[in-house]
């Protein structure tokens, strides 16, 4: 296995869910063969549908649906001749391991063994199965046909081939991969968003702010240029020393709390799990969690619209 992807790859994606119908799209689009798999027979019309949706909405020409993406509930069919699986299951350890482990011993031989686990070490779900050194992480975002980046994972026992040939294989196809070499809880992007998030609940839950609030500091203040500066881009434009004196002043007042917040966790007791029920960190009146949805998923279309448009170097 080389890093270079001479010829179209044949993929299979396990779970047909929102995040494995969007990696299956995501492949399919870039040109590689898939074909997308879940138990239960009669929710793969309805993943179909949905790419085919969201590829309306993306402008893409929709003839390489039915030339490169195929549906089935047999999964020894689904992995045959694969250079690649992907598994997109529940986010449940016991749940992942017994999938990798039907896995390992249904795969070509050469074939890499990945997981879009958000959060698992890679090194659990591959716990003592064989193939560990083609077994890594593909963290996908949601929906991954309008978030370009997967943190491909290695763990300690995966092969540098095995990232450096899925690599090639998602920039192939229009993604933004980036390696992430130690194999920690959470990788890079969720311990960086939930880092947010601890701060953000233990804020409100001092009586600093109110969630309004918190999030129009963020959304009108420095989440506008995130999009373009990345933090420590951020820091090293101000200068470091800046950062420095600012921290020697912050740091010592962020929260620490190396468990769920006490406030999360009274909320989750008292049933108050957000926008589903009615009310979580603020009240959500009905019908308002939908069209806040459907905002969120107008710019993300218009941004990944604007990807796709750009002239390539091959132009």
């Amino acid at each position: 296995m080389t890093a270079s992807v001479a010829a179209p790859a044949r993929a299979a994606v396990v779970g047909s869910g929102v995040m494995g119908a969007g990696i299956a799209h995501v492949l399919a689009a870039g040109g590689a063969q898939v074909t997308l798999y879940d138990p239960d027979a009669e929710v793969l019309p309805h993943a179909i549908t949905r790419i085919e949706e969201m590829a309306k909405r993306l402008g893409q020409d929709r003839g390489w649906i039915p030339e490169r993406l195929a549906t089935t509930s047999d999964l020894a069919q689904a992995v045959e001749g694969a250079s690649i699986v992907i598994e997109a299951g529940p986010e449940l350890l016991g749940v992942k391991q017994g999938i990798f482990r039907e896995l390992t011993e249904l795969v070509p031989a050469a074939a890499v063994l990945a997981s879009n686990t958000s959060a698992i070490p890679i090194r659990e779900i591959a716990a003592g199965l064989p193939l560990a050194g083609r077994i890594l992480g593909t963290h996908f975002w949601h929906p991954p046909q309008l978030v370009p980046l997967v943190e491909v994972v290695k763990s300690d026992a995966t092969e540098d081939q095995s990232v450096d040939w899925t690599i090639a294989l998602l920039e192939a196809c229009g993604m933004r991969p980036v390696r992430i070499s130690a194999d920690v809880p959470g990788f890079v992007g969720n311990r960086l968003q939930h880092a947010l998030k601890r701060e953000a609940i233990a804020l409100v839950a001092a009586g600093v702010c109110d969630a309004e609030t918190l999030d129009t500091v963020v959304k009108a203040g420095f989440g506008l240029r995130l999009g373009i500066l990345g933090p420590l881009e951020q820091a090293d434009l101000g200068g470091l020393d800046l950062t420095y004196k600012i921290h020697s002043v912050v740091m010592p007042a962020l929260d620490n709390t190396p468990v769920p917040h006490p406030y999360l966790r009274e909320k989750v007791e008292r049933g108050e799990v957000g926008a589903k029920v009615g009310k979580g960190f603020r009240e959500w009146e009905p019908g308002e969690a939908e069209k806040l949805r459907a905002t969120v998923d107008d710019f993300l279309v218009e941004a990944a619209s604007r990807r796709h448009q750009s002239p390539s170097s091959d132009d």
